[in-house]
């Protein structure tokens, strides 16, 4: 029994270990305009027009590739665009095939609030009151700021706002908003209410990091909203083999978003971190194929 646990907790950190370094190089990538950092500009390349499937920041100094969330408002609250095919079909693509395992491997944001939970705390939060309304909040967001406000409500030119990212997204203060203020006079100049009330935001999502485990991605994140719809259909989903299944709940246990994966392997809340195949002591959680 103690070989069985020690092969288990090797497992585990194996696991987490090659997580880790999957997050960091895509996050790397994504935003490896370095010359934008040293320069307080963003990167306005051809790469620009192409959507990278996380959350990361078109404005960030060093993003290569765009934000699906950000594009898609850009085109919804354009006088010439109503809404963008290409970027609902890469969204689609993105979701069919990997679902949330975006969330748990590639998205920057993600990765930030992992290492942020990481800090040792007094007590860490494993769910709040309420947790399962709280949970359909990100799907309030989707559809109020990110598809509904950009698209009908319009400035006295015609022109909408993309709502979600000039007053909510945390991800845009972090990545873009702090470094080009830092980076560039132009910018400090101009910062005002707007750049202080996400300013705010943001403190308060990576606080509540350190505490309870990816604050964002359970209640705000828009994206995580969308794959999280194609989870029980995406290629990479997971399934419980029943012959091997005792549910003891270990799963459970392990599942920092409290998931009962014995029950609900392809939950919209999981984000496919893969600790619970990895901890499981009778190899129950499976790959579909």
């Amino acid at each position: 029994m103690e070989k069985k646990s020690r092969s288990i907790a090797q497992n585990r950190s194996r696991h987490n270990r090659i997580r880790l370094i999957v997050q960091a190089c895509f996050a790397a990538l994504s935003n490896g305009y370095i010359k934008g950092f040293s320069q307080g500009q963003i990167f306005e390349g051809a790469t620009k027009y192409v959507c990278v499937p996380g959350m990361n920041c078109y404005s960030c100094p060093g993003a290569l590739g765009a934000c699906p969330i950000g594009s898609l408002q850009a085109t919804l609250n354009s006088r010439d665009y109503k809404i963008s095919m290409y970027i609902v079909g890469l969204l689609v693509i993105f979701g069919t095939v990997l679902g949330r395992f975006v969330c748990g491997f590639l998205c920057p944001f993600g990765l930030v609030q992992d290492l942020l939970y990481k800090i040792p705390f007094v007590k860490k939060i494993r769910r709040l009151p309420g947790e399962r309304g709280l949970r359909y909040l990100r799907f309030l967001f989707l559809g109020v700021f990110v598809i509904l406000l950009p698209a009908f409500v319009a400035d006295f030119m015609g022109m909408g706002e993309p709502w979600f990212c000039k007053w909510i997204c945390p991800v845009g203060t972090l990545e873009g908003g702090i470094p080009l203020v830092l980076l560039n006079s132009a910018m400090r100049g101009a910062a005002g209410f707007i750049f202080r009330w996400k300013l705010a935001i943001l403190c308060v999502t990576l606080i509540s990091s350190i505490i309870i485990y990816r604050p964002f991605c359970r209640y705000v994140c828009p994206l995580g909203a969308i794959y999280g719809i194609f989870n029980k259909i995406s290629f990479y989903r997971f399934k419980i083999d029943e012959s091997k299944c005792t549910k003891c709940g270990a799963c459970q246990k392990i599942c920092k978003l409290d998931i009962p994966v014995y029950e609900k392997p392809n939950s919209m809340d999981c984000i496919r971190c893969g600790d619970c195949k990895a901890a499981c002591p009778h190899k129950a959680i499976q790959l579909a194929r």
